[in-house]
């Protein structure tokens, strides 16, 4: 009640304020109710946002979690002893894969190998995530997903592991029962020979290797052979069972001049455990005509060739030859005689000198093998037969 402008308060005896049931609460004033709501609004807002960052974290670990890499297998090589020549294909699917990362293959023999080789590593991760490669036999094989500023080791003692550039690695056994390399025994020029009896693909070609390719006669001169084994062509090798170290290495050969110009004949030094030094491999190899060429022709080699300098090429003649690699640490020279050297007919026929990647001797042994190699203009039309009169070694 107003009157003159003025608050008229009720008068003594008059009725009491309006009360809130019969407690008797005051009604709350319009302050605060502001307040109340306030801070109601505060609390909804604050329990709000706990809510939604609560629901970030819980959504960005399962994204986290979800884009984990993984590697699986398609393709998983036999378990068995490892080699130069021994290989297989290994292959698989990569999930989550960043992009840049790519692809190594470990093979578990004796060491764990980067696979294929040392100065290729790299396996390229395609569109639809799948990966295949080459790799040389092993017990176990391990994939490593890595960066692309990864360089690794030609060879590890111990299985790769997980850290810095290899986001992941997935380890597989080869498949079936464990195998050793087989091989056979000869005896040859007073020396112990193991003769090869698996697959090799020296020369770049696969081959069949079988100890009944391999034989002495009763001059004691070895016979190689290459023979027909169902649709492919089956070789020869044998390998000394011990290493010499320099010195001069030859054999004298009888006529090669009817060999065909997919056959080949190889005297090479090499050493299986030493893939970084690209097993230490020095080779006289002996062709066939081919190319329109009317003689035979020899290639001196040292590994790798694709650096210039390491291969020299020349003809031979028909008839009998000998061939030598003498070997010592600054320098290696191949040379061919006409004839049996050391003989007073031997005739120099070709001869080259080697200054640079000259490899120590390691653990490196002298082989001889007869094989088929690539050919899209003479491909090896049959059999074939070489005789190896002597091998020599001197200090």
């Amino acid at each position: 009640m107003i009157a003159g402008g003025a608050f008229d308060y009720p008068t003594r005896g008059a009725a009491a304020p309006t009360t809130c049931c019969a407690m008797k609460i005051p009604l709350p004033t319009v302050s605060q109710i502001f307040v109340v709501n306030h801070l109601t609004s505060c609390a909804v807002a604050s329990l709000s946002a706990l809510l939604l960052l609560t629901s970030l974290f819980a959504l960005g670990c399962a994204r986290e979690k979800a884009v984990e890499p993984s590697i699986e297998f398609s393709k998983i090589p036999p378990a068995a002893q490892g080699g130069r020549e021994r290989v297989d294909t290994i292959a698989g699917r990569v999930r989550n894969a960043r992009p840049g990362q790519q692809i190594i293959i470990y093979a578990h023999s004796g060491q764990w190998w980067v696979q294929p080789w040392p100065e290729r590593p790299l396996i390229p991760i395609k569109a639809d995530s799948t990966w295949s490669t080459q790799t040389h036999l092993g017990f176990e094989y391990a994939a490593l997903l890595v960066g692309p500023d990864y360089h690794p080791q030609p060879t590890i003692d111990v299985a790769p592991t997980k850290g810095g550039s290899v986001a992941l690695v997935t380890i597989v056994k080869g498949t079936g029962t464990p195998q050793l390399a087989p091989a056979g025994s000869l005896k040859f020029s007073g020396y112990d020979w193991g003769v090869r009896m698996i697959e090799s693909d020296k020369g770049g070609m696969s081959n069949l290797y079988d100890s009944r390719n391999v034989s002495t006669d009763a001059t004691g001169a070895l016979h190689l052979r290459i023979e027909k084994k169902q649709d492919r062509w089956s070789c020869a090798e044998i390998f000394l069972n011990r290493s010499l170290g320099y010195g001069t290495y030859s054999i004298t050969v009888r006529d090669t001049s009817l060999l065909e110009p997919a056959a080949v004949l190889s005297m090479f030094i090499f050493d299986e455990s030493a893939s970084e030094q690209y097993f230490r491999e020095m080779d006289i190899e002996v062709g066939g005509r081919g190319h329109g060429a009317n003689e035979n022709h020899t290639q001196y080699e040292i590994q790798p060739l694709y650096i210039p300098g390491n291969l020299s090429s020349s003809a031979v003649p028909a008839g009998p030859l000998t061939f030598l690699l003498h070997w010592e640490s600054r320098d290696v020279t191949f040379e061919t005689f006409r004839g049996r050297y050391p003989g007073a007919k031997a005739q120099l026929v070709s001869e080259h000198e080697f200054k640079s990647g000259i490899p120590e001797p390691g653990k490196a042994v002298p082989r001889l093998a007869f094989l088929v190699v690539p050919s899209d203009k003479h491909p090896m039309q049959k059999p074939s037969e070489v005789v190896v009169e002597k091998f020599r070694y001197l200090p």
